[in-house]
């Protein structure tokens, strides 16, 4: 089975994907962490990797493409990033992760360990301020259109097991009607 899981920063769609694919013990792709790897790999904070990959299309299209190509290739994985559910149509479940935007900071101060909780606010709204004008301007993709998805979650209200546990109950579901 394919799976999409997708959100915006701190909603916690690599703590799901990686928890979808130890219980079902099936394969990962995390687009997240390919960005995360490229930034470093260049010596820029996020934000700095974001705004270049804002003038130069070939970071998240090359991150794209490859995402695609991986999940294709394969009849059972997990595909976490930001656009796989629009990239991976062939997906069996698309899911997209919501949480409140002071969650997400939180979990982002946390998780990148950020001292300054204003900091914090503002490198988010910087991030995904760059990464809606990318997807806009080289995908035409609006990243507030949940179309493309099967499930809306909210990952504020409950956690990765719990989360885990409303995906699975889906999949027991699509896989009976097949």
């Amino acid at each position: 089975m394919r799976i999409t899981v997708s959100g915006l920063p701190g909603s916690g769609t690599t703590s799901l994907a990686r928890h979808l694919a130890d219980i079902l013990r099936i394969d990962l792709i995390s687009a997240g962490e390919v960005f995360r790897q490229m930034a470093q790999e260049h010596g820029m904070e996020l934000a700095e990797f974001g705004r270049l990959a804002e003038s130069n299309p070939s970071f998240d299209r090359l991150i794209d493409v490859r995402q695609k190509e991986i999940a294709l290739a394969h009849d059972d994985i997990v595909v976490e990033g930001r656009l796989s559910g629009w990239f991976v149509p062939e997906a069996d479940l698309k899911i997209w992760l919501y949480a409140s935007p002071e969650c997400r900071v939180t979990r982002i101060q946390a998780r990148d360990i950020i001292g300054n909780p204003l900091a914090a606010a503002l490198m988010t709204r910087e991030r995904e301020s760059s990464e809606a004008i990318r997807y806009k301007t080289y995908y035409g993709i609006d990243i507030g259109d949940m179309s493309p998805y099967h499930m809306v979650l909210n990952s504020e209200r409950f956690g990765v097991e719990e989360l885990g546990s409303i995906v699975c109950s889906a999949i027991g579901i699509l896989r009976e009607r097949t």
